[in-house]
């Protein structure tokens, strides 16, 4: 077998690897160039195929063999590899962000957006093998950019039920931590006063926001609600207990999933026997009709 055609040591087949790895493992110049071989950044070679633009995991490693020691992926890249929802207008399939500690040479390569991290210490964890910035920092990263509404989104999913990635007091230190002239400091400040535990989904905190800034009070999330016996019977995305009305927000798995349809009506059903009203809204009414939605919840507040 001609020498460019041989296989590549073991190490080397699992992994994107740089050229000077391969050197050192005894590849030739030739083998390095092969057709096989995949070449995702200047100096990485790879033997695997390329990952699809939403394959945020495997795209960053292909360009972790040949960043700076210490430098960990940021902005929208670090929301994607932690498995966040993104902000309205943000998209994690673009350039790949990462972020340099201070008095480093930031990365200038193809599909790299760099940015350096400010002097003091802000955390990191590993994801997927990745090193990613910690999520407090990526909010704050954001702040000057996001709009005030997707800023609660954001924050809210940080907090959220299931898996939180931190707590609301690690999220409030973050913030009252930041010097007077970080930009997009005043919009954070005043976002993270609305963030709350225990959301489940970025169009519920889009509700919540929606019914605040027409200035209803602010609804509790998740809360539960007890039979007389107390049972619990629901569970309602939003509810003003003492006025007993629940705000369900659809989304597209409750009209074609038949058992979430099911215990839907089933949940709705129990909650209107104990005297509550229900509110059911999707996403038209949330981004196309917010008026119609908050006069709907205006309307059930007073009767």
């Amino acid at each position: 077998m001609p020498a460019h055609r041989a296989p590549l040591p073991p190490p080397l087949t699992s992994r994107p690897f740089t050229v000077a790895e391969g050197r050192d493992a005894g590849l030739s110049p030739a083998q390095l160039r092969r057709a096989s071989l995949r070449a995702p950044t200047r100096g990485v070679r790879s033997a695997a195929v390329a990952p699809a633009p939403d394959d945020v995991v495997r795209r960053c490693h292909d360009v972790v063999p040949v960043l700076p020691l210490g430098t960990v992926f940021c902005h929208v890249t670090a929301l994607a590899l932690l498995d966040v929802p993104l902000p309205v207008g943000l998209d994690a399939r673009g350039p790949l962000h990462v972020q340099v500690g201070p008095g480093c040479t930031p990365p200038r390569r193809a599909g790299v957006r760099s940015h350096v991290r400010p002097a003091r210490d802000v955390g990191s964890r590993v994801v997927s093998g990745l090193p990613v910035l910690a999520p407090e920092a990526v909010l704050v990263q954001l702040a000057a950019t996001v709009p005030a509404r997707e800023l609660v989104v954001l924050g809210d999913a940080l907090v959220r039920r299931r898996r939180p990635l931190c707590t609301p007091a690690g999220l409030a230190a973050a913030v009252e931590a930041l010097p007077p002239g970080t930009r997009g400091v005043r919009r954070l400040r005043e976002a993270v006063q609305h963030v709350r535990p225990g959301t489940d989904s970025p169009m519920e905190s889009r509700l919540r926001w929606i019914l605040v800034q027409a200035g209803l009070p602010c609804p509790e999330v998740n809360t539960l609600v007890r039979s007389e016996d107390g049972w619990v019977v629901a569970m309602p995305d939003l509810a003003y207990v003492r006025e007993r009305v629940a705000i369900e927000y659809d989304g597209d798995v409750h009209r074609t999933d038949r058992d979430t349809w099911r215990r839907d009506i089933a949940r709705r059903q129990a909650l209107e026997a104990l005297g509550w009203r229900v509110i059911t809204c999707t996403a038209d009414d949330v981004l196309r009709h917010p008026d119609r939605l908050v006069a709907w919840v205006r309307r059930a507040l007073r009767r």
